[in-house]
């Protein structure tokens, strides 16, 4: 995907990636040749969460990558290198994806049966209206810099340009740094779900649901 006309930057304060500091430039889709640095940037942030599924992380990065949807990403780039990006899920397509068969042609069929039990659990669909969340992921030299704002306030703005109402996500109970983001940018938890018998297996025992109205021609 060519990138937006509607590209939009920000400042990403002192320190930057490598260092340095710069503008950060927000767009939607992802750069073409960046899929494994996203697919990276996404086990960065959800490998512990998504590693019962999909470990070994040499086998899981290659296979996030080769079935990202690079048109359902919004991309921070500072320098041109991809710092973060946001996937959603939106008229029936996500960032992340791959079949059944897809897994069981990259785990095999013993071993890739129960890791499909385990990506089911991770499933989520939009109610009519609702654009859904795939996720923030954002390098670690770029945290606490705002990205994962404008990451956020971009996908605000698709999503109103889409005709939604509402933007939904998850957000699990280890990740309260998310959390706080989310409640800064106008996100209110409207239920929890409790799972304590797989804190031990995914690392985390209760994911809120959180949401966000949308008005006309609003972003967050």
């Amino acid at each position: 995907m060519e990138a937006d006309e509607r590209d939009r930057s920000g400042y990403a304060g002192a320190g930057g990636s490598g260092g340095g500091g710069g503008s950060v430039t927000v767009r939607r889709g992802v750069p073409a040749g960046a899929e494994p640095r996203a697919a990276a940037l996404y086990w960065e942030a959800f490998g512990r969460k998504l590693g019962p599924a999909l470990n070994p992380p040499d086998k899981a990065v290659p296979f996030i990558a080769a079935h990202l949807d690079p048109e359902r990403a919004v991309c921070a780039l500072l320098d041109g290198e991809l710092v973060g990006l946001a996937g959603y899920q939106l008229d029936g397509r996500s960032l992340t994806g791959g079949s059944a068969a897809a897994v069981l042609r990259a785990y095999g069929r013993v071993r890739g049966l129960p890791r499909l039990l385990l990506l089911a659990l991770f499933e989520r669909r939009p109610a009519p209206g609702q654009l859904v969340m795939d996720g923030i992921a954002v390098d670690a030299r770029m945290r606490g810099r705002g990205v994962g704002s404008l990451l956020l306030q971009e996908v605000a703005a698709l999503a109103t340009e889409a005709g939604c109402r509402e933007i939904r996500l998850d957000v699990i109970d280890t990740n309260p740094r998310a959390r706080a983001l989310y409640e800064r940018r106008g996100f209110t938890a409207v239920r929890t779900e409790r799972t304590p018998y797989l804190r031990r297996l995914l690392g985390f025992g209760a994911v809120t649901t959180m949401r966000r109205t949308l008005g006309p021609g609003e972003a967050a």
